[in-house]
C-alpha cells in the first residue's frame, strides 16, 4: 500500500494516546502498532515518535516507567494517564468534525450560494 501523502505528523500525538488506550508499551510495540493498525501505511521514526512521547509525558497525558522484567536491557514503558484519556476523547471529536468537513467538501454535490 501506497503510503499517505497527506502530512500525518500532526496526528501522531492521537496515534500515540490512542495505541496506549489499548495497553501500555515502549516505544518499539506503540511504533509498530501504528504500523499494524495502518496496515503499514503509516511509519514514524524514532527521532519524530520520541519526542511526541517526551511532549505528552510533560503534558500528563502519559506516564513512563522502566520495565526491568525478563531478560536483556530495560525498557521503559509508556501508559496513557487519566487526562490523557480525556485528550484522546477531545482528539477523537475534533477529528470527526475534521473528516466530516472534509468528507462534504470531497465526497459531496456542491452546494452553490444563490446570487
Amino acid at each position: 500500500m501506497a503510503r499517505s501523502s497527506i502530512h500525518i505528523s500532526g496526528n501522531l500525538f492521537g496515534l500515540i494516546l490512542a495505541v496506549l488506550e489499548s495497553a501500555p508499551l515502549h516505544g518499539y510495540g506503540i511504533a509498530r502498532e501504528i504500523e499494524i493498525r495502518s496496515s503499514d501505511a503509516l511509519s514514524f521514526g524514532e527521532g519524530t515518535l520520541y519526542p511526541a512521547l517526551r511532549a505528552l509525558e510533560q503534558d500528563g497525558f502519559i506516564e513512563a516507567r522502566w520495565d526491568t522484567s525478563g531478560t536483556g536491557p530495560a525498557k521503559k514503558v509508556y501508559e496513557l494517564t487519566p487526562d490523557g484519556k480525556a485528550e484522546l476523547a477531545r482528539i477523537r471529536e475534533a477529528w470527526r468534525d475534521y473528516s466530516r468537513s472534509i468528507d462534504q467538501v470531497l465526497g459531496g454535490l456542491p452546494k452553490m450560494q444563490s446570487a
